[in-house]
């Protein structure tokens, strides 16, 4: 046994350097368990497709881009129904739970999977768990049928609450164990696919017929090796409100300055995205890339350019340029100063001096409105195939495992690749130079006046580009003068 994510890799070894990077199966600790014909090849929604079931040889690339000498690389195992199932539909019990906070499209992935269970494999008893995590020991269940999750997908939030923290893996596996549910299905970020993972092995502890899949939510896509996380796309099209209504703002007042505070603790994909897709935006700050704020080429000075030249400005950051606080959240996050607040004080305070010019800012933070909306189009779908992997995936006896789209093809993950980092933007990357040169704004980084801030700088740089900025706040340490 390992560390977290518990069980050592399963890597097959191919020919010209593929290695498949599998997932847990049932039958890795219960060998002897009996098969059964797969009922979706009975199921006249399916009559129509040329190919009933994957193939078990079929896999997808981690990465789509190769040099032609270069070795084949990791695979993961592709997503979709086998011909082959280990649970007869009388037999399953399931039962879904979401964690952690609010995204757009949790609502449709439990409708989703609640439908797929039932109409691909004639499913039907399905109960959630309310509340998150604790919800599995304080025995707060609903039961779930198509015809309770009919519309929730027009709703914004979780119909079973959702909370953070309440992991406790023993406590959690009792109930399970006690209320005879055989598939669990997870829904939550990095934190909660954590507890899924322990979840898993306590299960396979046990040697229990139980399998464990997750979901992976964030609306921050910080999740690693997945195209991007549901809610995404949602909650770039919804700051696109936020940005106009500040830019209307600015426009609107003498030296008007709108600014925008959007999520992203981590990450500054929603900040990124939503400036390159507004053009309005003069100025995108996110915690991947370093800044200061006071003399030649900072923040401040630019601002004051950009003011003399347009008039207004209209400046878009990521909650997570701001430093930490000493408290910790229920999940064990720092807690993050207000970053809005922090950076509109600055720059009053900036403007308030003699001899500067007179503005007007409008602070406008949309944070808990994106969080709270129902998913678009896009995201509906999206939830939409995430959830139906995730119940083929169950049905053939795969566990351990969460699922997303990799180079546009849905595969089955093993844990830990979704635990083991974030994903960040990467600031050496072509898609930050697009929002560099959409915006027409500067790197903010310190002039170099002597040997010593250039070693300091150099040394920066080579952070950044070693751990793409992973885990290490230099944005904040530079915006504070470090």
């Amino acid at each position: 046994m390992g560390s977290l994510g518990g069980t050592l890799p399963k890597l097959v070894h191919g020919d010209c350097g593929y290695v498949l990077d599998d997932v847990p199966h049932l039958t890795d600790y219960l060998p002897d368990l009996h098969t059964h014909s797969n009922p979706l090849q009975n199921n006249p929604s399916y009559s129509v497709t040329k190919q009933y079931f994957v193939d078990d040889d079929d896999t997808v690339v981690q990465k789509a881009v190769q040099h032609k000498d270069g070795e084949r690389g990791i695979h993961f195992r592709r997503q979709g129904p086998r011909q082959k199932v280990y649970f007869v539909p009388d037999e399953v019990k399931a039962c879904i739970v979401t964690c952690g906070g609010l995204c757009p499209g949790l609502n449709t992935v439990i409708r989703e999977l609640v439908c797929g269970l039932d109409y691909m494999y004639g499913v039907k008893h399905i109960v959630g768990i309310e509340g998150g995590y604790k919800g599995f020991y304080a025995r707060n269940t609903i039961n779930l049928t198509p015809k309770s999750v009919n519309h929730i997908h027009k709703r914004g939030g979780t119909i079973l609450g959702t909370s953070r923290g309440g992991h406790i893996t023993s406590k959690i596996v009792d109930s399970i164990q006690d209320r005879g549910i055989n598939q669990v299905y997870i829904i939550g970020g990095d934190g909660t696919q954590k507890g899924a993972s322990l979840i898993y092995e306590e299960i396979r502890r046990r040697g229990l017929k139980a399998i464990v899949a997750g979901i992976p939510k964030t609306i921050d896509n910080d999740i690693p090796i997945i195209d991007k996380s549901f809610g995404f796309d949602t909650a770039v099209e919804e700051a696109q409100r936020a940005i106009n209504a500040a830019h209307v703002e600015a426009e609107s007042a003498e030296n008007g300055i709108g600014l925008v505070k959007l999520m992203g603790r981590h990450s500054g994909f929603i900040a990124m995205y939503a400036s390159l897709a507004n053009r309005d935006v003069d100025c995108c700050l996110i915690p991947e890339s370093p800044f200061y704020l006071e003399g030649q080429g900072g923040l401040l000075e630019f601002i004051e350019k950009r003011l003399k030249d347009n008039g207004h400005m209209v400046i878009v950051i990521a909650e997570g340029i701001a430093d930490t606080m000493d408290a910790i959240d229920p999940s064990g996050n720092k807690v993050l100063k207000d970053a809005g607040l922090w950076m509109a004080q600055r720059i009053k305070d900036h403007f308030a001096q003699p001899n500067k010019m007179n503005i007007n800012l409008k602070y406008i933070d949309p944070t808990y409105m994106i969080r709270a909306i129902p998913s678009n189009a896009s995201d509906n779908v999206y939830c939409t195939l995430l959830a139906q992997s995730a119940v083929h995936g169950a049905m053939a006896g795969f566990t351990g495992f969460t699922v997303g789209p990799v180079n546009g093809r849905f595969c089955y993950i093993p844990f830990r690749h979704i635990t083991e980092k974030r994903n960040r933007v990467v600031i050496t990357d072509r898609m930050w130079a697009r929002l560099l040169s959409s915006t027409n704004q500067p790197s903010f980084m310190r002039p170099k006046v002597n040997t010593e801030v250039d070693q300091e700088e150099h040394s920066i740089d080579l952070l950044i580009e070693k751990t793409h900025m992973d885990e290490h706040p230099v944005g904040k340490i530079m915006a504070n003068g470090y």
